[in-house]
Formats: C-alpha cells, structure tokens, sequence
C-alpha cells in the first residue's frame, strides 16, 4: 500500500520544572537510587523531546505537541511538547532515580542543575547532509545527532568550565544516547525507498551512533545507556502503511514479522558496536537499552490487562484510528477519553501507561547492566 508524504510531516512533528506533572511512581519509592545519579542527560527523538522542538521551530506553537490532546494526562492537561498524552520514559527513569524531571534545553529559563534533555522530536542519527545524498529529507528539522551534541559540548563549556572538571562534575551523570535512528529509517520507509537501500543504510545509522557514544565520553561521560529501536512492525503507522492480505506477514501478536526483522537487525549491529566500545573504553560502563525487550514485555501486560494493543488511542479512524490525512492533534482527529487502556497514543508514539510499563522492566535491566548494587 502506497504512503503519502504526510506521514513522513507527521513523523518530524511527530518544561519548565514540571513539578506539576503526573504523580511519580510508587516504584519502592526510587529503585535507581542505587545508582547514585546526580544528573542525566539525554540525547535523541521524540521518543524523550521534552519540549525542544515545540522551542526550536518557528512554528513551534503550531505543532500538535504543543497543544490538546497531547499532554491530557498530566495534571495541568497542559502539552509541553512530549510526543504523548503524559510522561515519557526518561520522565520516569528520573522519577526512579530521585531526580526532577529533565528540561529541554532550549527552555532558556529552566534550571539544568540535574542534567538536560537535548533531544528534538523528528531528530535522525544521520546529519541532513548525509540523508540529503541518500536523497532522504527530513523536512522540520536539522537538529540530528551531530547538532545535539554541539549543543551538549556548549552546555558543558559553562558547566564545567574545563575537561577536568567535567570528569569530577559527571563522575555520577547518566547519559542516554538515543533512542535515536528510528527516524533515519521511518523517512526512507515512507519515501517508498527500497528495501535493499534502507538495509544498506542501517551500518551507517549505527556507525553515527557509535560516534555519538564516543564524543559523549570525551566530555566526561562515566554510564550511558544506548537504547535500541522498537519492534516497529507492531506501530499503528505501519500496520497502516504496510498492510497485507497475507496472515502469514503477522506474528502472534498481528505485528508486521518483516518491520520486526529490520529493527532487530538495528539492535543487533547496535550491540556489537556498544561491545567494541566497552572493549575500547574500560573505565567507562556501556549499556544497552532493550526498549524491543520492553514492549514486548509491555505486549504481554497489555493483553493480560485488556488493554487496545494496536489502535491508536488518538486518531482520525481506519482499522488502526491512524489516518495519514487526520492524525492525532489535527481537525478530524479525536482522542480517546481512556488513555491509560492503550498501548498506542497516536499511531506513532506511545501513551503514558505504555511508557510506565516499559520503564518498569527496564529499570530491574538498568540497574544489573550499569553496576547498581543494593
């Protein structure tokens, strides 16, 4: 089935202290507080924007993240420019950590004491230049990788004031470096690129990642999670743009088995890249973030729950409530008044209880994989 370019508008468009935000986590009151973060900084899409792209754009104030029905849950029912009815997963891992949440770097008045979020939502691995040659375009934003890392390089120049001090300052930072590259591959998917092309694109996807965890630990970095992607097969996006008649194309849980296979060969190079950096970088603890792990965890809770695994909770209709020509925010669209039910906010991005849930299985993985000991 043909996509149209609106999906891919979608995709790119796709706080202050917010201490007013949802309730924190019960979660044993703070299960990372064994890790000791004073500080978490984060890097990638709008899987973790926390407000970046609604400030960055000239049309900020226009994008369907920053008005309702994104941010309902919250307590204010206000949007802030997270991708989702509510919080997002580096909401909650702050919250289990016994920090504030992490405000976007762009909110020129907010405080950074307990690290920044420099992710921009429709961000991609690749620079622009690199996706302009593969003849892919991302068509909102520049700020890929490359850019937010200059933005963290600016930011620790009047942190730290030096490298030494950096070293000290960051001693007990937790970095995370993406999710980051979903992009990459959601603009060529839905540029009709062939699939020969998009799998020849993923070692250079996972190259620039690779560099991205590098130039972090040469601005300090000590832990760092680098997150995989998502089994994408299983998003309302694509269940919408890539249906088929053949039952033999879905799993057991009516995922797309082929989208499943690309991401899992993503997570695969990604893991070999994150053990050649261990290797390469003792003094230093890699990783990997199993965000394919986690939903498929969150699949298996959500059926147990009864909750509406693959329609979109916000939408403007079809099979899945994804329509490329009324999606979630827009005029048509509506949002479901029982957000906590779904796994899937508005075809692309997760709801809050979605988030919550993975971040419940990947805090029991964080804390083994980055040496957190009771």
């Amino acid at each position: 089935m043909a996509v149209k370019g609106t999906i891919v508008v979608f995709f790119v468009i796709a706080s202050a202290t917010l201490l007013f935000v949802s309730p924190p986590p019960s979660a044993d009151a703070h299960p990372l507080a064994f890790c000791h973060f004073d500080q978490i900084y984060q890097l990638g899409d709008s899987i973790s924007d926390a407000g970046n792209l609604i400030r960055e754009s000239p049309l900020g104030a226009f994008l369907p993240f920053a008005r309702a029905p994104y941010g309902q849950t919250l307590l204010t029912h206000e949007a802030t420019g997270r991708c989702s009815d509510g919080l997002l997963m580096i909401d909650y891992i702050a919250l289990a950590s016994g920090l504030p949440l992490v405000n976007p770097i762009k909110d020129a008045k907010a405080s950074f004491m307990h690290g920044a979020n420099f992710a921009v939502a429709g961000a991609t691995a690749l620079s622009s230049a690199t996706l302009d040659r593969h003849k892919i375009r991302n068509p909102v934003t520049n700020s890929s990788l490359d850019v937010q890392l200059e933005w963290m390089k600016d930011h620790f120049y009047e942190f730290c004031g030096s490298q030494r001090h950096c070293e000290t300052k960051l001693r007990n930072a937790l970095f995370m470096v993406g999710e980051i590259g979903g992009n990459d591959y959601n603009y060529a998917f839905f540029s009709n690129k062939r699939k020969v092309e998009i799998l020849d694109f993923v070692p250079q996807v996972v190259a620039s990642i690779k560099k991205a965890v590098e130039r972090v630990i040469s601005f300090g970095a000590r832990r760092i999670v680098v997150p995989g992607n998502f089994p994408i097969g299983c998003l309302p996006v694509y269940l919408t743009g890539f249906n088929t008649d053949n039952p033999d194309d879905y799993d057991e849980n009516h995922c797309l088995k082929g989208l499943n296979s690309f991401a899992t060969l993503h997570n695969s190079l990604l893991k070999r890249a994150i053990s050649e950096l261990q290797k390469e970088n003792p003094q230093v603890t890699i990783a990997y973030g199993d965000y394919y792990g986690a939903f498929q965890h969150l699949l298996q809770i959500a059926k147990s729950r009864g909750f509406e695994l693959q329609r979109a909770c916000c939408g403007g209709g079809g099979e899945y409530n994804f329509n490329q020509t009324r999606m979630c925010g827009y005029p048509g669209a509506t949002a479901c008044p029982d957000p906590y039910r779904y796994v899937s906010w508005d075809g692309i991005h997760m709801t809050q209880e979605a988030y919550h849930i993975m971040v419940d299985w990947l805090l029991a993985d964080f804390l083994w994989k980055l040496h957190c000991h009771r």
